[in-house]
C-alpha cells in the first residue's frame, strides 16, 4: 500500500473539502477477453469484466441477485451484500459482482454451497429491513423485493426488523428527497454517487456494526441541514425505498385504513419551512448573490454566521436574513 498522502493520489477534483468514496478503486478484471463457462455454457466477455458480466452474457443473471451492484463503471463494484455468490472451480465460492472473469474460469450458480450462501445473505439483508412493503413508495419497483420474490422467500429465517430493533425516524426535512434508513441495506451506492460521480461530498457511511448508517459528512442531523444540492443522483441509484424523490414517496403505496408509511415507523423529522440560499458553505461564502439593495447580514465575510434564509421581497430587492 502506498504511503503517499491523499493529495498525491490521482483522484478526481473535488468541489468541497470532502472525503472521497471509492473513485480511485483499482480496476477489476483482466487486460484481455476471457472465455468463461457458466453452468455448462461458454461465453466470451470483454477485458475488465467480472463474473457477473459473464452471468449476464449467459442470460443467468436473474438467478443471482446482486443488490449492491449498479452496473456502471463509476459506481462499484461493492461486494457489500454478498447476495451474488457463485462457485468457481479454482477459487471456491466468490462474489460474482467483483470477482474478475479470468480466461478458462468455470462457474456454477446452482452449486449447493453458493446457493446456500446467497440464501443466507439475502435473509440477513431482509432481517435488518422494514418489510412493510405495502406502505413503501418503492413497492413494485424495489430490487430487494424483486430478489425476495425471485428466491421465493416467504419468511426470513433470521426474523425481521420489528423483532429486533427500534425504528429510526424518517428524515422528511428536504424539499426533494425523503430518507428512511429503516429500508437502507448499506449498499453504499448513494455514497459513491454523491462523492465520486456528482462530487458533492454530502453523504458518508458512519458508525460500526449494527449501528452503521448513512450519514452526512458535514455532521448534520437532517438532510435539510446538510450541504445537499438536491441533484437526486442518490435517489436514482438506491435499490430500495430508503431514498425516494419527494412527491412520489407514496406513489405505489397500497391504501390501508389507519396505516401509513410514517405511522409504521413512529416518528419523522419534518421540514422547518425555511427556504435555502446557496446549498454549500463554500458557495455561501464565496458566491453570495448580488442584490439591488439590502445587505448580507451576519455573513462569514464580516465575521458573523451566514444564514440559510433568503428574503426575496420585491420591494427590498431581496436580502439574506
Amino acid at each position: 500500500m502506498s504511503s503517499e498522502p491523499h493529495d498525491d493520489v490521482d483522484a478526481p477534483p473535488l468541489t468541497e473539502e470532502i472525503a472521497p468514496g471509492t473513485a480511485t478503486d483499482p480496476p477489476v478484471g483482466t487486460d484481455s477477453p476471457a472465455m468463461v463457462t457458466v453452468d455448462g455454457t461458454d461465453v466470451t466477455v470483454e477485458r475488465g469484466s467480472t463474473l457477473l458480466d459473464a452471468l449476464e452474457a449467459a442470460s443467468l443473471d436473474d438467478a443471482v441477485p446482486a443488490l449492491c451492484h449498479y452496473g456502471r463503471e463509476d459506481i462499484g463494484p461493492q461486494s457489500e451484500c454478498r447476495t451474488c455468490m457463485v462457485e468457481t472451480e479454482a477459487h471456491g465460492v466468490v462474489p460474482a459482482c467483483s470477482f474478475p472473469a479470468e480466461d478458462g474460469t468455470t462457474v456454477r450458480t446452482d452449486a449447493p454451497d453458493a446457493a446456500n450462501a446467497r440464501d443466507v445473505n439475502l435473509d440477513l439483508v431482509l432481517s435488518d429491513h422494514n418489510l412493510r412493503c405495502t406502505t413503501c413508495g418503492k413497492n413494485g419497483r424495489c430490487e430487494l423485493q424483486d430478489a425476495a420474490i425471485d428466491q421465493e422467500i416467504e419468511e426470513p429465517r433470521y426474523g425481521v426488523l420489528d423483532d429486533r430493533e427500534e425504528y429510526e425516524p424518517i428524515d422528511d426535512t428536504s424539499s426533494f428527497i425523503q430518507i428512511d434508513r429503516n429500508k437502507c441495506i448499506l449498499c453504499n451506492r448513494c455514497v459513491e454517487a454523491c462523492n465520486d460521480v456528482q462530487v458533492e461530498g454530502v453523504l458518508r457511511m458512519e458508525g460500526t456494526g449494527q449501528d452503521t448508517r448513512i450519514g452526512f459528512q458535514s455532521d448534520a442531523e437532517t438532510m435539510e441541514d446538510s450541504t445537499c444540492v438536491s441533484c437526486g443522483h442518490c435517489v436514482t441509484v438506491c435499490p430500495t425505498g430508503s431514498l425516494v424523490e419527494k412527491g412520489i414517496e407514496d406513489a405505489t403505496t397500497i391504501p390501508l385504513p389507519g396505516f401509513t408509511q410514517k405511522n409504521s415507523v413512529g416518528t419523522a423529522y419534518e421540514r422547518s419551512g425555511k427556504s435555502k440560499g446557496p446549498m454549500t458553505p463554500k458557495k455561501r461564502t464565496e458566491g453570495t448573490p448580488e442584490k439591488a439593495t439590502g445587505e448580507l447580514v451576519g455573513s462569514a465575510i464580516d465575521g458573523g454566521t451566514p444564514s440559510d434564509v433568503w428574503d426575496d421581497d420585491a420591494e427590498s430587492g431581496g436580502d439574506w436574513l
